[in-house]
């Protein structure tokens, strides 16, 4: 249920540690643009897993048999921080059709939290591959909460849920709270610690912060 990309060495890495040092995340386009990257390797890497089928193309000299994208993947996004991510699949699945979901932690004053979603915009999802992405899975419980709020749209084939840095906590809220026959996990790296406020160490802080500024 789990694909970690980020355990070989590749460039994957070098981003990973581009995006967790607090020196380069000051450069707030280059914060993006790696999130982005990061979501085009993502898109290539699911890509391998989808369905094609044979098209006939026309060259200049001739025509050939080509394998292509029997159909183009949803692609869900939680705003705010999971944007340039977003951005980074439309790249690859550039005729995909798009969900965006408004989610965030409601803070209390005695320092719990519960989720709240306030915008779900969503194509039908019956019988579609669905590919939901948020950077960071902490609790996992925006993940699921989303997931299901988004079922009120049609079931779909199968669930690519992708995010940058995942904890261990939270993986396993998702795999306790959802399908393995038919989501995946992926991930570029996964931490082992979870702070009291729910925040993942070593993490990288606030994902959506970082790419767009500190909100009140």
């Amino acid at each position: 249920m789990l694909i970690n990309i980020g355990l070989k060495q590749s460039i994957v890495t070098q981003y990973i540690a581009e995006i967790r040092d607090e020196s380069i995340q000051k450069d707030r386009m280059r914060f993006r643009r790696n999130l982005q990257r990061l979501g085009e390797i993502f898109a290539y890497e699911i890509s391998k897993l989808l369905k094609y089928e044979e098209r006939e193309v026309t060259t200049p000299l001739g025509s050939c048999m080509v394998p292509v994208l029997a159909e183009q993947p949803i692609i869900g996004t939680i705003l705010r921080a999971g944007l340039p991510m977003h951005e980074g699949f439309l790249n690859y699945f550039d005729q995909c059709d798009n969900a965006f979901i408004s989610a965030y932690r409601k803070h209390h004053k005695d320092g719990s939290f519960e989720i709240k979603l306030e915008y779900v915009s969503c194509p039908s999802l019956s019988g579609r591959v669905v590919i939901l992405c948020d950077p960071m899975l902490a609790t996992g419980a925006s993940i699921v909460s989303t997931y299901k709020a988004m079922l009120e749209k049609g079931i779909p084939t199968h669930t690519h849920i992708v995010s940058i840095l995942a904890s261990v906590q939270g993986i396993e809220h998702v795999k306790s709270h959802l399908s393995a026959d038919n989501v995946t996990i992926w991930a570029a790296a996964v931490d082992e610690e979870l702070t009291a406020q729910s925040y993942i160490v070593p993490g990288l802080g606030d994902a959506g912060d970082l790419a767009y500024g500190k909100k009140l």
